[in-house]
């Protein structure tokens, strides 16, 4: 399953097979398409969040689309869009196929990919209690923070 990061300004993609890259600045702004906030899938994530808050020292800021307005993301239309055209008709048979499909992915508009693949093993099940998720240092903010 793909996941990805597009930087508008520099017109540049990235997408990972389960992976995450780690960045030098001071705070990492996410725009969030994944339904609402407070949902019980979503918990797990919020505990990882913050666990690679504290460890890279990252402010991390996320805004939601609310729900029915995935239009608006910018990844779906200017790289995964461009990547399904691409991959369109292939089999995809391999990670390898795969990985070298999307990073060969580009466009008229000087639109570059890189993609990767962690080799990685994650733990599945893994539950965030009511608790745990309480102690999460969470800030809405004043703007439509609900």
């Amino acid at each position: 399953m793909p996941y990805g990061v597009i930087d508008i300004g520099l017109n540049e993609g990235f997408v990972s097979v389960w992976i995450s890259v780690d960045t030098k600045a001071k705070y990492l702004y996410i725009i969030f398409d994944g339904g609402e906030s407070d949902v019980r899938r979503n918990q797990l994530w919020k505990k990882c969040l913050e666990d690679f808050a504290t460890e890279t020292g990252l402010e991390i800021r996320v805004s939601h689309f609310p729900p029915g307005t995935s239009k608006w993301n910018k990844i779906e239309h200017r790289l995964f869009s461009c990547i399904s055209k691409n991959v369109r008709g292939r089999l995809l048979e391999t990670i390898e196929i795969i990985v070298s499909l999307i990073a060969s992915t580009d466009t008229d508009g000087g639109l570059k990919v890189r993609c990767e693949t962690d080799e990685n093993r994650y733990e599945k099940g893994i539950k965030v209690s009511d608790e745990e998720l309480a102690e999460i240092n969470l800030e809405k903010d004043e703007w439509h923070g609900e």
